[in-house]
């Protein structure tokens, strides 16, 4: 049990609601941010329980930003807890929301969950997130479910958006730029981790991949395929 799961357990005020298996998770791509002055933006707020479990697990130094597009949660506002009103629906309202966080290094997916939603919030608020933040959106087995404008393999689903995130890390290694060309999403993405219902995506300025060799050639090459990418001498 990692030390999120035992805040997370010990919780006996506001309403907590998480899968299980998230916690090993979230501590994987964010124990690296605890204890400095970490800015996490989560959408959705509901009972307000998460909101005070980040703030137990990242420190006093932190600074927990919940969204959610019920006035009321304005009462859950609290020490290090800031409480937004923004519609996952709208984008005027997600971009508007940008102003009033101008830093995030962590963005928690929470919300709607409906399909416009987390892609909405997704193409609105990613490159928002610090150059070496982590966007992390959950619940994806929405994605799979036609009430919530999933549905398997559904064009429009967020789960065969995050496919063509495969694609965009993966462009500069395309022969095709008209279908497949190098974008902010490909400079900015480090890696992308599929796990049952979640997707986090771990930001860094990256560079275009450059092959490297060490040692000398002692049987004779393989021919590589026609348009392979050199070796460096």
């Amino acid at each position: 049990m990692n030390d999120l799961e035992r805040i997370f357990y010990a919780n006996t005020e506001n309403l907590i609601h998480k899968w299980k298996h998230y916690f090993e998770i979230y501590d994987r791509h964010f124990s690296r941010f605890r204890g400095s002055d970490v800015t996490v933006l989560e959408m959705g707020v509901g009972q307000g329980g998460s909101l005070r479990m980040w703030r137990s697990y990242f420190g006093p130094r932190a600074k927990i930003v919940g969204v959610d597009i019920n006035p009321e949660c304005a009462t859950l506002a609290g020490d290090q807890i800031e409480i937004l009103l923004a519609n996952q629906d709208d984008r005027e309202s997600l971009r508007k929301l940008k102003a009033k966080v101008p830093h995030v290094d962590i963005l928690i997916d929470d919300g709607g969950h409906t399909m416009q939603q987390q892609i909405n919030t997704f193409e609105e608020l990613f490159a928002h997130v610090d150059a070496n933040g982590v966007y992390l959106c959950e619940d994806l087995h929405t994605s799979y479910w036609p009430d919530w404008g999933g549905g398997f393999r559904k064009d429009g689903s967020f789960i065969e958006f995050g496919k063509r995130l495969i694609d965009q890390l993966h462009a500069w290694h395309s022969t095709n730029a008209e279908e497949l060309r190098v974008t902010d999403f490909t400079r900015t993405a480090h890696s992308l981790h599929f796990y049952d219902s979640i997707l986090a995506v771990e930001k860094r300025p990256m560079q275009r991949p450059a092959p490297v060799q060490t040692g000398a050639q002692k049987l004779a090459p393989i021919p590589a395929p026609r348009n392979f990418p050199k070796l460096a001498e």
